[in-house]
């Protein structure tokens, strides 16, 4: 083995539209399999009627109060977000980090992290702001009290629109993208070191290692970057006046501790999609190739990538 995060033989390229396709199927079924625990994470986020912050507990309580379709309010708008952001994600970060790497395919650990952060930059323009801004809404207006105003995705894309134009679809796209860039470098950056450091241990690789390194990654990823997470869910409430004035009210209203609320629920999403986003994108890859096999092709999160 090489030095941890850096590629020790030279590699081919990964084949774009496969890490593209690859990533979308990823992202849907991450978003799906964990949308529970994210809805509970933005209630907490933006109301104060909840007793716990146990994010079974908090899903119990809704699932009381609203009944257990509650828990998908908002829900399409995540998974078409999130297919889009893996997709982007991953497609972004093979073609930045073989750039980086230059003509004898080498990627420093560095160049690896820098990398997923130019990823998640890209991936928060193109795709995450406007789903998080549309699910966003969907979650304040059904926790309003006030009746029901939007009635799913389409409706809010309409309400959004037709009361703030355009880019009111951007609200919150400065800390949206700190987050996306932030949660992008930690979580590809930790699953690869992880993922190295398993292959440099003799740890064989499976489906169950995949899904572990992916959960544990997701781990790291919460608490690093819980405080851009809560910022951003607060600045694109409909009441928020935007970025400074979400700090100011988290801070006001909470505290320090204010900017991690919420990171419980954040925890069993990320722990969980960590682990199969991961294990369905490493997977739909060989699946993918196994149809239109490429000479040389390797997967992007193979440490050597």
């Amino acid at each position: 083995m090489g030095h941890l995060g850096t590629a020790t033989v030279p590699k081919a390229s990964v084949n774009p539209a496969i890490s593209l396709l690859s990533g979308c199927v990823a992202g849907a079924a991450e978003g799906f399999a964990t949308y529970p625990f994210e809805f509970a994470k933005t209630s907490v986020q933006l109301r104060n009627d909840f007793n716990t912050r146990n994010p079974l507990r908090v899903i119990a309580q809704i699932v009381s109060r609203q009944g257990p379709l509650a828990l998908y309010t908002g829900c399409s708008s995540l998974v078409l977000g999130n297919m889009g952001k893996d997709g982007v994600r991953f497609f972004a970060y093979d073609a930045i980090k073989q750039r980086l790497a230059g003509p004898s395919g080498h990627a420093s650990l560095g160049q690896g992290i820098l990398a997923g952060m130019c990823a998640g930059a890209v991936e928060s323009v193109v795709a995450v702001t406007p789903s998080e801004r549309i699910k966003t809404a969907l979650i304040d207006d059904a926790k309003s009290g006030q009746g029901r105003r939007l009635n799913g995705m389409a409706s809010a894309v309409r309400w959004i629109i037709r009361h703030q134009g355009v880019h009111g679809l951007y609200k919150g796209l400065l800390p949206t993208t700190m987050k996306q860039a932030s949660t992008s470098a930690v979580r590809m950056g930790s699953y690869n070191i992880l993922k190295e450091m398993g292959l440099a241990y003799g740890v064989q690789q499976s489906a169950l290692t995949t899904f572990v390194t992916g959960a544990i990654a997701g781990t790291i990823t919460v608490y690093t970057t819980q405080p851009f997470d809560s910022i951003k869910t607060r600045a694109q409430t409909s009441g928020s006046a935007g970025t400074a004035a979400a700090i100011r009210s988290i801070y006001s209203a909470h505290g320090l501790r204010g900017y991690w609320r919420g990171s419980t629920m954040r925890l069993g999403r990320l722990v969980m999609g960590g682990g199969i986003v991961f294990t369905v994108y490493e997977n739909t890859q060989l699946f993918f190739r196994s149809i239109v096999p490429l000479p040389n092709e390797v997967s992007s999160m193979d440490p050597g990538a």
